[in-house]
């Protein structure tokens, strides 16, 4: 994790910071918003070179939250809660344990008004531990009766948004014979290569873990080295991995029409935006691509519809990013500023109806 991504301004309503008195951890809870009902946001468990670090992922985190959630249509805040580990250290299973048990006491501490799940380095059944100690955690086992890994949700929605992208930039949805790279396979990052692999996308990919690369050779990809991906052309650049990957030197170099991923907070920096539109490259925002599993956690624990219409809901996410297209287009802005007025739309009115109800 970059040290050098710059914070948000400070607008959150509470953030808890606390070493952990089992793990001996440190510990970061922050919420950004409340405005629209409970905040949702996953639990990172993630190495830092410091704690502030961690703190400062946690604040930009929770804020993106916010945006998320208000651009998904979702009645929740934003926040989001960070695990720092010292570089370079492994948790054996008590220790871990001992973490996310020091987590549930956190989130408890904030009565309700944030509600945790998994994330990049936590699992469900990290989950499962966190559920001892509060009860606002979702996205359980599903051997449990909780929602499950939220994974796949995502997956669809940057399907559908990526589908979106081609479509501007193409007049085709079609992904066969288009040239993607993908950078990182993670959870997200897999499913979707293995998807795009099966409708004959002309894939790239790579990841810093270096065993990723068997996933490439079944899928018959191209594998690059960690940092070059960005210069093999491509029609769309999926950003899977962590944020801050598309600073102004990845962008001035990058080989793309368009950028469609996951990762949250891609931008180093919220100029990237303007940069890319400076060369004609298309960006969909991160917050509305990647809200497929926090859609999903969100409406089966408030047990809104079946199944079918809670995946129909996230597969939407690719008309959210039409509208988003069209947005920018009309009003000469980027599509970042035109999905920011979007969040921003839902905000001030659900802030207008918390002012009345109180």
């Amino acid at each position: 994790m970059s040290a050098t991504l710059p914070l948000p301004d400070f607008q959150h309503e509470r953030v808890e910071t606390l070493t952990g008195r089992r793990s001996g951890l440190f510990i970061a809870v922050a919420l950004h918003s409340s405005v629209l009902g409970s905040a949702l946001g996953g639990a990172r468990l993630w190495s830092y070179p410091h704690w502030s670090d961690a703190l400062g992922d946690a604040l930009r985190l929770s804020a993106a939250m916010t945006l998320k959630n208000a651009a998904a249509g979702l009645d929740a805040g934003g926040g989001k809660s960070v695990i720092a580990l010292p570089s370079s250290t492994l948790l054996d299973a008590d220790r871990r344990r001992g973490a996310f048990l020091d987590l549930g006491d956190a989130v408890e501490s904030l009565d309700g008004r944030y509600r945790t799940a998994e994330d990049v380095g936590s699992t469900t059944e990290d989950m499962l531990t966190v559920s001892e100690r509060t009860r606002h955690v979702v996205g359980l086992p599903e051997a449990g009766g909780g929602s499950g890994e939220p994974a796949g949700p995502t997956s669809l929605g940057v399907y559908e948004s990526l589908r979106a992208t081609l479509e501007r930039i193409t007049g085709s949805a079609n992904v066969a014979g288009r040239r993607i790279t993908i950078s990182g396979l993670g959870q997200v990052g897999s499913r979707l290569a293995v998807r795009l692999s099966t409708e004959g996308a002309r894939l790239t990919v790579t990841d810093v873990n270096p065993a990723k690369r068997d996933l490439a050779l079944q899928l018959g990809a191209d594998w690059i080295a960690p940092g070059e991906e960005h210069l093999v052309p491509a029609d769309v650049f999926v950003p899977a991995g962590i944020g801050g990957l598309l600073t102004g030197e990845v962008i001035d170099a990058l080989e793309a029409r368009a950028v469609c991923g996951p990762a949250n907070n891609p931008l180093a920096d919220h100029s990237g935006a303007e940069r890319l539109a400076a060369r004609g490259i298309l960006y969909a925002p991160d917050f509305v691509v990647n809200a497929g599993g926090v859609i999903y956690l969100d409406l089966e624990a408030k047990q809104w519809g079946s199944r079918d219409e809670t995946m129909a809901r996230v597969a939407a996410i690719g008309d959210t990013v039409r509208r988003v297209f069209d947005e920018a287009e009309s009003r000469g802005v980027t599509p970042l500023e035109a999905a920011e007025g979007l969040a921003a739309e839902r905000l001030a009115a659900g802030s207008s109806q918390h002012a009345l109800a109180g």
